[in-house]
């Protein structure tokens, strides 16, 4: 009996120890990014197959937005800057237009421009119709987007999405809080 318990003394401890070396992540959403192959400011192909293998952050944005675009699109540059403090510079940001219609590469490049974005890893989307970015929105990103009747404004969410290296979006943050862009940035640390 002492010599079973001379033997699980230490396998317990090494447990213990184990796990309070880790914090374990737990993220409050766990949806599969559907394929797409959009085209960024530079005209060049974005796919999530060419993000995989990084951490990415997503938000929905549009240029001629009034009211929480440009805060939401400032933070996100607050973002790129705080992601760059941290050494985390392979980190992509990807904005998708909810207007594609309307938000050509130029006029999200301007856009993105005047918000202090550097383009370096921060991919703003269009080339694609409003029903496809819809979808993505709902499926991927459990999103709602909708067209509002005679206007040319949109209802969509303010949420910005952790996407993980394979594909999988596993967090949402408020992005319209400048101090929700320390939490992005500790959470990824702390997964990575």
């Amino acid at each position: 009996m002492v010599k079973r318990i001379k033997l699980a003394f230490p396998i317990v401890m090494l447990v213990l120890i184990l796990t309070a070396c880790g914090e374990e992540f737990e993220g409050n959403i766990t949806s599969d990014v559907q394929d797409f192959a959009f085209t960024n400011q530079d005209g060049e192909k974005v796919t999530q197959n060419s993000l995989e293998g990084n951490f990415w952050v997503a938000n929905f944005i549009f240029t001629n937005c009034d009211t929480v675009c440009p805060p939401m699109t400032a933070n996100m540059a607050r973002l790129q800057e705080k992601l760059k403090e941290a050494g985390l510079e392979d980190v992509q940001l990807v904005s998708f237009s909810i207007d594609p219609e309307r938000d050509t590469k130029a006029a999200l490049k301007e856009f993105g421009k005047a918000h202090g974005a550097s383009f370096d890893n921060w991919h703003f989307l269009t080339g694609y119709d409003f029903q496809t970015v819809k979808e993505l929105s709902i499926k991927s990103f459990k999103s709602a987007l909708e067209e509002l009747p005679d206007s040319d404004q949109f209802m969509h969410g303010t949420r910005f999405f952790l996407v993980s290296p394979e594909g999988t979006a596993i967090n949402y943050y408020t992005g319209t809080e400048a101090a929700e862009m320390d939490k992005i940035v500790e959470d990824i640390k702390k997964i990575k």
